[in-house]
């Protein structure tokens, strides 16, 4: 079992954020928002901020701790995407056979009269995320790439159906498109 003796990556911090860390909590906060996040599962690992650059590293790493000194770094990548740009998903309402209709309540996304239901089914939209719909598409928004993310795949999940057959049965809301924001 090779170990390395240290394992290093660091992810450049971008004009207009800040970053805190408290033990392997990370808070980062820029023009779109704030975001937390806690890393307290990924053990053997050490953050800092350390010449306007976040430096995630483990001491004698295994093959997982060495994949977790990665992983890290990328979610803290996504962080400073979110609270600089943002991030947008686009979902597609499809039908040929009974016309479905998406609103947003609140909470949640009622996608209605799917394959000619009489009960809507529902799709949970997560928190600090946005939801609209316009015309035949769906514009799900945030800065968590991960809840948005979800709020998408809940969406498309709602309209999953089974015991039909997909090649004629195409009915649903299907994601399409994925951007970062960039305004």
């Amino acid at each position: 079992m090779a170990r390395d003796v240290h394992v290093r990556r660091e992810a450049p911090i971008p004009e207009g954020v800040n970053v805190s860390i408290d033990g392997l909590k990370v808070t980062v906060e820029g023009p779109k928002g704030r975001l937390e996040r806690d890393f307290s599962h990924m053990k053997p690992l050490l953050l800092r901020v350390e010449d306007n650059k976040v430096v995630a590293e483990a001491y004698f790493a295994k093959a997982k701790d060495r994949a977790k000194v990665g992983t890290v770094i990328a979610h803290i990548k996504n962080m400073f995407i979110g609270v600089t740009k943002g991030y947008k998903y686009y979902l597609k309402i499809i039908f040929s056979h009974f016309p479905i209709t998406v609103k947003v309540e609140g909470d949640k996304v009622l996608i209605n009269n799917f394959l000619g239901e009489r009960s809507p089914r529902v799709a949970r939209i997560m928190p600090g995320v946005k939801v609209s719909v316009k015309g035949e598409d769906v514009i799900v928004e945030g800065i968590d790439v991960e809840a948005v993310g979800q709020t998408a795949a809940n969406i498309e999940l709602a309209t999953k159906i089974k015991g039909f057959d997909r090649r004629k049965f195409m009915d649903g809301v299907y994601i399409y498109k994925k951007k970062v924001v960039e305004e």
